[in-house]
């Protein structure tokens, strides 16, 4: 395998890993990197009163570098921070508990389960002024295909600003949500990228007690901002062997200290146990002391190097099986930074498909599912996402001829966290042109926030149909909640099948699914469809109990709630859920799902409400204002929290959601000649029922 042409790959960091994306390389200083960084970093001109905007944290593990950061940029000691002297604290803190997952059986018979799985290298935004809880815009790499993924990676670093990442929020609460572990990220940049080995020896210093206090330092973030881990990567040239042996002390500290409470180290192939930088490409006897030594386990996995081959893939995978630990430990690293779908991959040599896998593989920048577009809308972008991880057909249960891309849903077992009463879907992507509640638009302004996403259906789009198979879309011209819907569209000229989540739930004699949808064209009949049983085996169709779907309510823009009892299938489980979509006649059909839910239909209790909301800062100028509010949490079960402005004329306009208890506005204007701005806060639960809200005001001066 020929090494990757742009060094950018672990070698700049992400988005403020500029300097490798200017073309900074050879002899490049640490001053040039940092100017690089500037560059990529400035604020934008025009902006609300700046100041107060929380930001993902970022850190130099002690030292500093000389001279002074760049505009936007912060220049921090980790060896400093408490979570007391956090500013952001509130605004980082991801809530949500990593869920557990089950493997339902595969969609193809090509997917396996408990063998090779994913990892997933994503730089979601730039390492400083990256946004700690969304911004106002859909133009953002909004994830959705948790279901193949086994670790999130939250890459970024660059010496011009840092080198120690800690996940934003959002990030960390969609991922928990479909049960997948999301790592903070260690970059000691290469010597090129203006890498001072000063760093690492930082990393791994010893205090007077012979502990690892920049260890420590990382077990307390990971813990106090909720995320699982870290990826470690030295690639900081001009050591020896004696800073090797204390690297890999500091990984067997650092593992010693996370075990536990479930955090997991990632080692990246860089430094070997000479203690220069030599990228193996394998799991070897120069590297394999930071996998596993005569002491044990040091770390969880190894992300081999890009410079692998076949040969060096199929050694690897047999010296983790000499050294007691699985092959699938082992992520074979994939750049698609720059071609994505189009890359040249050894398939064979990671996942054939006569054979068992050899190792796991781990994806550098998948978020060129976005990047490569001209229009980065966001229904241009899930299409473009459901191609690279479903393949051309967009059909998980029937793969396209393979033509070089060997999509994951075609290799891979896909999971899910769906186990528990009550589930909701509104198929919310975490990213819209403008937010719905109960299909109004009560925001006309584009967002973006994983941390609002729903759990999607993980097989995108598992389709049945003897006739032409319809378009099955995630669409954001219209939705019921949130914003966006699923769009189903298409001549049908038999009943056709879309199936949604694979589930474990377990069905009572007070069962009841609700539908929430509308009919764009056409004048389709609706049926549920339940599975009480899995497919016999993999690629086999997934057996349905189909239930009328019973006509309900009409609701506001056309949309009509319709209900299904399930109390004929109590006792049992529900393996799957999905809709069969019959047009009366052979007329086109556009009918679009908003909202499915399963719940028992016992009386309801509106969730708790917060209370204490507080304008904590606030800058206004010309009109308009930025402001930082918080609340006390809700007792009881809450799966977010809704702000909401109150208008003079009596309307409310959302104006964000997050899963913690702050919440940063960056432009709230005056209305009018209002005196003050009136705030609301509401907790969400699990089936979209919001509490009585929680108030304050923002006086205008």
């Amino acid at each position: 395998m020929t090494p990757p042409s742009r060094r950018g790959v672990l070698a700049a960091g992400a988005g403020a890993g500029a300097a490798a994306l200017l073309g900074v390389t050879g002899t490049a200083t640490r001053a040039q990197a940092a100017q690089a960084a500037r560059v990529s970093t400035a604020p934008v001109p025009g902006a609300a009163p700046a100041g107060l905007a929380p930001y993902a944290s970022y850190w130099f593990p002690d030292t500093l570098p000389q001279g002074a950061p760049g505009p936007g940029i912060t220049w921090r000691s980790l060896k400093q921070w408490t979570p007391e002297s956090d500013p952001d604290l509130a605004h980082n803190t991801a809530t949500v508990p990593l869920a557990p997952r089950f493997t339902p059986v595969p969609a193809n018979a090509g997917g396996r389960g408990g063998q090779a799985r994913i990892s997933s290298l994503v730089s979601f935004g730039p390492t400083a002024q990256n946004p700690s809880q969304g911004s106002a815009t859909a133009d953002h790499y909004a994830l959705t295909h948790w279901a193949y993924l086994d670790e999130l990676v939250f890459w970024g670093g660059s010496s011009g600003e840092g080198i120690v990442l800690a996940p934003n929020a959002p990030v960390i609460d969609a991922a928990h949500r479909n049960g997948v572990p999301v790592l903070g990220n260690v970059f000691l940049p290469p010597v090129a990228y203006g890498g001072d080995l000063q760093w690492t020896r930082d990393l791994v210093q010893r205090d007077s007690a012979g502990r690892f206090p920049i260890a420590e330092k990382l077990v307390q973030v990971a813990r106090t901002y909720g995320f699982d881990g870290w990826f470690v990567n030295a690639e900081t040239d001009g050591g020896d062997s004696s800073l090797a042996s204390r690297m890999r002390e500091f990984l067997r500290a650092l593992r010693a200290a996370g075990a536990p409470h479930g955090l997991r180290i990632t080692w990246y192939d860089a430094m070997n146990s000479t203690g220069r930088v030599g990228w193996q490409g394998a799991l070897n006897q120069l590297n394999q002391e930071f996998f596993e030594d005569r002491a044990g386990q040091v770390s969880d996995t190894v992300f081999v190097d890009f410079r692998w081959t076949p040969q060096s893939l199929a050694a690897s995978g047999a010296l983790a099986d000499r050294l007691g630990r699985s092959r699938h430990e082992l992520w074979a690293a994939l750049d698609v930074e720059s071609n994505g779908w189009n890359s040249g991959v050894r398939w064979d040599a990671i996942i054939p498909r006569d054979r068992d896998h050899v190792v796991s593989f781990g994806f550098y920048r998948p978020e060129w599912t976005r990047n490569h577009l001209t229009d980065r809308s966001p229904g241009a972008f899930h299409r473009a996402d459901d191609r690279f991880w479903t393949g051309e057909s967009l059909d998980p249960a029937h793969p396209a001829p393979e033509r070089g891309w060997r999509a994951p849903a075609t290799a891979v077992a896909d999971r899910s966290t769906v186990a528990a009463l009550p589930f909701a879907c509104a198929f919310n992507t975490g990213h819209g042109e403008r937010w719905y509640e109960d299909g109004e638009v009560t925001s006309d302004v584009p967002w973006n926030h994983l941390g609002l996403q729903d759990r999607l259906p993980g097989r995108r789009w598992a389709v049945d149909c003897a006739g032409p198979r319809p378009s099955v879309t995630l669409d954001f011209a219209k939705a019921w909640r949130g914003g966006s819907s699923l769009l189903v569209a298409g001549s049908l000229t038999a009943p056709a099948v879309v199936g949604l989540h694979c589930t474990r739930l377990p069905l009572t004699r007070s069962a009841v699914l609700e539908l929430v949808h509308a009919t764009e064209a056409g004048t389709p009949g609706i049926e549920v469809g339940v599975a009480t049983r899995e497919p016999a085996a993999a690629g086999e169709p997934v057996p349905y109990t189909w239930l009328k779907a019973r006509a309900g309510a009409s609701g506001r823009a056309g949309w009509h709630t319709s209900r299904v009892g399930l109390s004929a299938l109590a006792g049992r489980t529900a393996y799957g859920l999905a809709v069969r979509i019959t047009a009366g006649g052979n007329s086109a059909v556009a009918w679009r799902l908003g909202a499915l839910s399963v719940r028992d239909d016992t009386a309801r209790r509106r969730p708790t409400a917060p209370d204490a909301l507080t304008v904590d800062a606030s800058a206004q100028q010309d009109g308009k204002a930025a402001v930082r509010l918080s609340w006390r949490r809700a007792t009881g079960p809450v799966r977010h929290y809704e702000l909401q402005r109150l208008l003079p004329d009596g309307t409310r306009r959302f104006l964000g959601g997050t899963c913690g208890t702050a919440l940063y506005l960056s432009a709230v204007t005056r209305a009018g000649r209002e005196p003050a701005a009136v705030f609301e806060v509401r907790a969400v639960d699990e089936l979209y029922a919001a509490s009585a809200p929680a108030g304050t005001t923002l006086t205008w001066t």
